[in-house]
Parts: structure tokens; C-alpha cells; sequence
């Protein structure tokens, strides 16, 4: 693997494409999958990122390559692993909110290649679904203090076999972990009946030195050692809310790898910045993330 190109976020976990479906319309096919989500939105910030997953070598795998390529990400070479590239069916609702039903499937084979990585983010649907998800446990516990970690579980219950032992992977990971991001539907799933201050709270206590959750048009919540930040989400028409998380995730990355503080001051203009990014992609139909400049200049109409 010395071939592998230099990056300095490097993204594990799935690729798909989605099969997106309104009442009333065609179904319309996008590249998605909330890690690659992730990277495309790092690589469209301007940052050098890497994609490890898994793809069939087929005509959804090429578009996905493709896809992420024309985005800045580089696909790792090792990623065409599978018989057939995964598939997420989404049905939109009414009011914009998607419900999925998968065809996915998970591994990692040979290394993989750190040189150069910074920061490393982990999460949905890879893992939980096995073979892959120990292997990135396992990648987590060799790479842990070597590099920034993140994570975002993006709950997926119609893959889960138990809650038991989704909420002990999540564990697991959140301990291996220095940023966890998730929403508050992931947290009404994982902990139910609990407040979000004291679920993330939780979180930290584990290990992260930052925890945030996402509450769609309710903003966010984030929360350091040194208190928790609420930040308002901008007023926005929906298309739909695919990728929205991805894209906040995104953003928190961009803005850690600049300035790691977790001061309340930092907090809300960590958290101001990824909302206007999320609102951007809810703007627009599936998992479209902004470029830099479309970031800045909302940060800037927003103000």
C-alpha cells in the first residue's frame, strides 16, 4: 500500500447508492452512505481525505467512485471488495423526513494505511454490520492516540440484531473516541426516556473531549468539559434531509482539524457554522453538500 495517497482525514465505512422515492415522482438514484457522505462534504470544504470502503466492481460502484472523486476524495484502492455495490431504498415523507430499508453488505480486507492521517472518522451502518464492524474496532485500538477520532453511530435499527448490542458497539466506539456526534433520534433509540444534557453528559464520561447532538429544526446541543452550547438551526425551506447529519459531521471535522478548542465561545461558532452547513443540504435534494465558499457565505448572510 505505499501507493496510497497522503490524506489528512481518513473516512472508514460504507458506500451506497440511494434509491430515493416521492409519491407522485420517478425514483431518482444518488450516491450516498453516511460515511461517504462525510467525505465528499470534507472533500468539498477543500480538505485531503480519503474514503476506505467497499464497493462492487460494477456500474453503482464506478458512479460512486466517480462521484466522490469529482468531490476531491480519494477512494482507497482496496475498497472494491463486494459482488454487488449496496443499495438504500429512501422514502420521503411529507415532511421531508426519509425512511430506509437496505441491501448492504460490509468488509474490510488487507491494512489500512495511516501516513500522513490526522484525523479519523467512523460510523453508521459499518459499524454494526459484521465482518467489517470488528475490523474497524480493531483498527480503532491500535490507531487510538496516534490521531483524532470521530464518530457518528446513524442509527440504522432495520440492521441491527439487538439493542444490546448496538448500544455496547456504541460504547465501545465512544471510548475510543475524541468527537461523537449523533441525533436526537439516535439518542431516543440508544438511551431511551433521556435527556439530551445527560446523555451526552454520558457520552464525555466515556472518554470524547466533545459531544454533540443534532435536533433537526430544534439546532444543537454541544457539550465540552467546560459546559454545553445550544445553537439555534437557520430557517430554511426543505426539500429533503438527506445527508443533513453527514454534512454537520463534515463540518465539525473541518473546523476541529483548524482549532481543537472546546471553550463555549468555540462551541457556538462550531456549532453556528455546521448548522448553516446542514441547512444548505436540506435545501437541496439528496446528499448535495456545500462547497467552502457556499459555507462562508452563509455564515456570512447569517450573521
Amino acid at each position: 500500500m505505499s501507493g496510497t495517497p497522503v490524506a489528512s482525514v481518513l473516512v472508514i465505512g460504507e458506500s451506497l447508492i440511494d434509491i430515493v422515492e416521492r409519491r407522485g415522482v420517478a425514483p431518482e438514484e444518488h450516491v450516498g452512505g453516511s460515511p461517504a457522505n462525510v467525505a465528499l462534504g470534507l472533500g468539498r470544504l477543500g480538505r485531503a481525505v480519503r474514503l476506505r470502503t467497499a464497493l462492487g466492481r460494477d456500474e453503482r460502484g464506478r458512479r460512486i467512485k466517480d462521484h466522490l472523486e469529482a468531490g476531491g476524495v480519494v477512494v482507497d484502492g482496496d475498497s472494491f471488495s463486494l459482488e454487488r455495490t449496496s443499495t438504500a431504498r429512501a422514502v420521503i415523507g411529507g415532511d421531508g423526513s426519509a425512511q430506509y430499508d437496505f441491501d448492504l453488505s460490509w468488509r474490510l480486507e488487507n491494512g489500512i494505511e495511516t501516513a500522513g492521517v490526522q484525523f479519523v472518522h467512523v460510523g453508521s451502518v459499518a459499524c454494526f454490520l459484521e465482518p467489517g464492524a470488528t475490523s474497524i474496532l480493531t483498527f480503532l485500538e491500535k490507531a487510538r492516540g496516534n490521531v483524532q477520532v470521530s464518530f457518528d453511530p446513524n442509527i440504522r435499527s432495520e440492521i441491527l440484531t439487538t439493542h444490546a448490542g448496538a448500544a455496547r458497539r456504541v460504547a465501545e466506539i465512544c471510548a475510543l473516541s475524541d468527537v461523537v456526534k449523533l441525533s436526537d433520534e439516535d439518542a431516543a433509540w440508544l438511551y431511551p426516556g433521556r435527556p439530551a444534557e445527560e446523555v451526552l453528559t454520558r457520552i464525555l464520561e466515556s472518554g470524547p473531549r466533545l459531544a454533540v447532538m443534532t435536533k433537526g429544526a430544534d439546532g444543537a446541543v454541544l457539550s465540552s468539559e467546560h459546559g454545553t452550547t445550544r445553537v439555534a438551526a437557520p430557517t430554511v425551506r426543505i426539500r429533503d434531509t438527506v445527508g443533513a447529519g453527514d454534512t454537520y459531521m463534515a463540518c465539525l471535522i473541518d473546523q476541529m482539524l483548524d482549532d481543537p478548542s472546546t471553550d463555549p465561545e468555540s462551541l457556538q461558532t462550531l456549532g453556528n457554522r455546521a448548522a448553516v452547513a446542514a441547512a444548505i443540504t436540506v435545501s437541496r435534494a439528496g446528499a448535495d453538500l456545500p462547497t467552502r465558499q457556499e459555507v462562508d457565505r452563509g455564515v456570512l448572510a447569517a450573521r
